[in-house]
């Protein structure tokens, strides 16, 4: 995220104005508009912004989707593969292994023969679910002029 804070270099030092991709610094409020960029934007702040590191998360191809679906209710993981057409089992794994590691989803594994597995949204999941219901919101709501735009666009370079 990027924020503008306040450098001191010692407690009589007077506060110089600095611009900066933090990590650190993730209570800081306000729009993506309220926050000036470095020019240019140094590809290491890019790669460690969280802002970054999220969205490339939820916008892989089956995140978003899964993170919906368990934002219904918990699934056994046969129960969320048949809810989810044209994912492998591998790629179902791969993905709620990576949701776990992330805090997102948490997996409880039931002492049964065989053994099943359920997975839910952890709170931390629960809370992204908002924001990325006011993402889809904007999408679909713009959709159809994004896509006439993309359209005109594509007419333009032929």
């Amino acid at each position: 995220m990027l924020i503008d804070v306040l450098i001191l270099d010692s407690p009589s030092a007077e506060a110089k104005e600095g611009i900066f991709m933090s990590t650190s610094n993730t209570g800081v409020s306000g729009s993506l508009q309220d926050h000036r960029l470095p020019m240019p934007v140094p590809i290491s702040e890019y790669e460690s912004c969280p802002v970054t590191d999220v969205l490339r998360r939820v916008g892989d191809k089956w995140t978003l989707l899964l993170l919906t679906l368990l934002g219904r209710h918990p699934y056994r993981f046969n129960e969320l593969h048949r809810a989810v057409e044209g994912i492998s089992p591998r790629m179902l794994t791969r993905t709620l292994r990576t949701l776990e590691s992330d805090g997102l989803v948490e997996r409880e594994v039931f002492p049964t023969l065989p053994p099943s597995v359920e997975y839910r949204l952890t709170p931390l999941g629960v809370s992204l679910l908002e924001p990325l219901s006011a993402l889809a919101d904007w999408a679909v709501g713009h959709h159809a002029e994004i896509a006439a735009l993309r359209q005109r666009i594509a007419g333009q370079d032929t």
